[in-house]
Order: structure tokens, then C-alpha cells, then sequence
């Protein structure tokens, strides 16, 4: 009885007080958010139906063999392995850094970039916001990237709020992968390094299936892909979590992974860009990977690390390669912002942890 009339009394305030919401019984003032900032320039949605080009009571598609249709998927993919079969850059993990990472440096088209991704899905963890929620919380300044990809957001004073996480990981995807020096391997797992003379020098591959199922099958051989830089963004600890640096770790190329410290926001962002670096020649680690090398604090349900630890990754990798870069001050931009953003993490120290 008791139960049930705490239970009507909370129902009883919550109708009487529409604008008040109740957590452990401390209330809560809600507003309605108001949209401060807009990257788009129409944001009026047109309703108005057009006819199709076509007859939708009478459609029908052109013939096809099926034959042509397996001849299509085999014949392109095997191009790619064949053309990515040695290759610029690698990016292992197609999550916010990686994605972001790709992105900048699909903007030289004389960069052949590869990703790497184990999962049919890319995206990693940016597809919903933190836990089950959908929206996407982004600290100033990193809201410049959003700027530049052009996803609409809710600014407030020091963060923005990007109503659904997806909007951020498929358009920069749909950016991406429209580049035509980027190809993206999903369902594909980077099984090893590629070293050589004590750099990396490149990933082994195989299906992301069968590198699950090495110990039901008698024989499963790797493929390899070589590269002048592999980008790590393996992401945080996991099932198939931090591998990049762990791999380092076991073939005695780094002396210690120690995991992420407890969670710091404000810490943990600063610091992933920070100690975003070429940990040994020739592989780079950006994103949550940056914390389990360093030992510094999980960031939690934000993102902005992400998209400029990866953009700080590209252009760390743009130096690897002798090209123009932010890192060196010789690329050249339409806007300054996002090069003040990397020279403001790149001149901190990197920390002791």
C-alpha cells in the first residue's frame, strides 16, 4: 500500500507540474532547447510531393544474369585488395577518430587511404550518443568540424548538441567514402603488424569471421595489406579493443598498455588530443587507444576528442609522408580555426602517466 501510494503521489505531481521532471525526488526545471546554430543555409522542409520519374503502378526493372551481378561485387572488390594491396595510409578501425582521420586526409588526392573495419557496421560507438541515447554531445571548439562537414547542431555556451549521433557518423561517411583515393574494407580484421627493421610497415588482414572461427577451422591464412603509416583507432579495451598497442606491447615495441584511468571529461579530452602521436615509426594511435597507451582518463559520452584527435592523426600522418601539414604550419586553408586547434594540443607537453 505504501508503495502504491508513493507511486500516486509522484503521478499526481508530475500532472501538476508539467514543467518539472523528478530524479531520486530532487526536481528538475526543464526547458525547451532553443536552436541557437544552424550549418545549414535553408532550413525549411518542404512537404510538397513531386511525381516520380517513373510509373508506380506499372514499374518494372531492366533484366539482369546473376551471373553479372556476382561478376560486378567479385571484380570491383578484387580491384581494391589488388590496388590497396600496398598503399599510403591504413586506418584500423572505422569509429569517430578514424572516420575523422580518414576524412582529413581524403583532402589530398594524391593520398591513397585504406580503412580498416571488423565490424559490417562502421561507426564504432558514434551511432548513438553515450549508453542508449541518441544525441551527440560536442565540446567547443570541436564544433568547427561540424562546421565543416555540415551537421546541423544546438549551440550552447560551451558545447553544441547534435540532435541524433547517426547524423555525424553517416554524413561523414557519406563524404568519405564518395572520395575516390578511399577505400573502406568493413568485415575485415587486422590479425597483425607488418614490421620491418622496427617500423610498422603495414597490417594482416583476414575476414572478420574467420579471424573469430581461427580455432574451428584447420587452415585460415592471413592476407596483408603494406602501407608507409598505419593509423591506429582500435578504440578503448574490449573484445577487439586497443589491439594496435597491445600488438606493440607483446612484440616488445612499447614496454606497457596500462588502460584508461577512471572517468575526467575535461581532463581525458585534452589529453586524448594531446598524446595523439606517432607512438613508434611508422604507426600513429589517435582516439580512445591514445588513452589505454597512456593511462589517462576515459572521456565518457563526448566527442569531440574524437574528431580532432583523428584530424590531429591525419595531419601527423601528412608529416610522416613529407606532405604539408597543420602539425608544421605549411598546409594551406580556407580558414584558420582548425589549424589554432591543433597547435594549441600540440604545444602541451605530453604528460608522464
Amino acid at each position: 500500500m505504501a508503495a502504491m501510494a508513493t507511486a500516486s503521489s509522484l503521478t499526481t505531481s508530475l500532472s501538476s507540474s508539467p514543467k518539472s521532471s523528478f530524479f531520486n525526488g530532487r526536481p528538475i526545471v526543464t526547458r525547451t532547447p532553443t536552436i541557437l546554430k544552424s550549418t545549414s543555409q535553408n532550413n525549411s522542409i518542404s512537404m510538397a510531393l513531386t511525381t516520380p520519374p517513373y510509373n508506380l503502378d506499372s514499374f518494372k526493372f531492366q533484366p539482369i544474369k546473376e551471373s553479372i551481378v556476382s561478376r560486378e561485387m567479385t571484380r570491383r572488390y578484387m580491384t581494391d585488395m589488388i590496388t590497396y594491396a600496398d598503399t599510403d595510409v591504413v586506418i584500423v578501425g572505422a569509429g569517430s577518430a578514424g572516420l575523422s582521420c580518414a576524412y582529413e586526409l581524403s583532402k589530398n588526392p594524391n593520398i591513397s587511404i585504406a580503412i580498416i573495419e571488423q565490424s559490417v557496421s562502421p561507426g564504432g560507438g558514434a551511432w548513438l550518443g553515450g549508453q542508449l541515447f541518441s544525441a551527440m554531445v560536442v565540446r567547443k571548439p570541436a564544433h568547427l568540424f561540424l562546421d565543416e562537414i555540415g551537421v546541423d547542431y544546438d549551440e550552447q555556451e560551451d558545447y553544441v548538441v547534435i540532435k541524433h549521433a547517426a547524423l555525424f557518423t553517416s554524413t561523414i561517411m557519406s563524404k568519405l567514402l564518395a572520395k575516390p583515393n578511399v577505400k573502406l574494407f568493413n568485415a575485415v580484421a587486422a590479425e597483425d603488424l607488418i614490421v620491418k627493421e622496427g617500423r610498422v610497415a603495414g597490417v594482416v588482414t583476414n575476414w572478420a569471421l574467420v579471424s573469430m572461427n581461427h580455432d574451428t577451422q584447420s587452415c585460415m591464412d592471413p592476407n596483408v595489406m603494406e602501407a608507409k603509416i598505419v593509423v591506429s583507432s582500435c578504440g578503448h579495451d574490449g573484445p577487439f579493443g586497443a589491439t594496435g598497442v597491445k600488438r606493440l606491447k607483446s612484440i616488445g615495441m612499447i614496454d606497457s598498455v596500462p588502460g584508461m584511468k577512471a572517468l575526467d571529461m575535461n581532463t581525458a579530452e585534452d589529453a586524448i588530443v594531446r598524446l595523439t602521436r606517432e607512438v613508434v615509426p611508422g604507426m600513429i594511435v589517435t582516439g580512445m587507444e591514445v588513452a589505454e597507451i597512456d593511462g589517462a582518463p576515459r572521456m565518457g559520452p563526448t566527442f569531440g576528442a574524437m574528431m580532432i584527435s583523428g584530424q590531429k592523426a591525419a595531419h601527423l600522418a601528412l608529416k610522416a609522408l613529407g606532405k604539408n601539414n597543420a602539425i608544421d604550419g605549411t598546409c594551406e586553408s580556407g580558414r584558420e580555426e582548425p589549424e589554432l586547434i591543433l597547435a594549441s594540443v600540440e604545444s602541451e607537453d605530453i604528460v608522464d602517466a
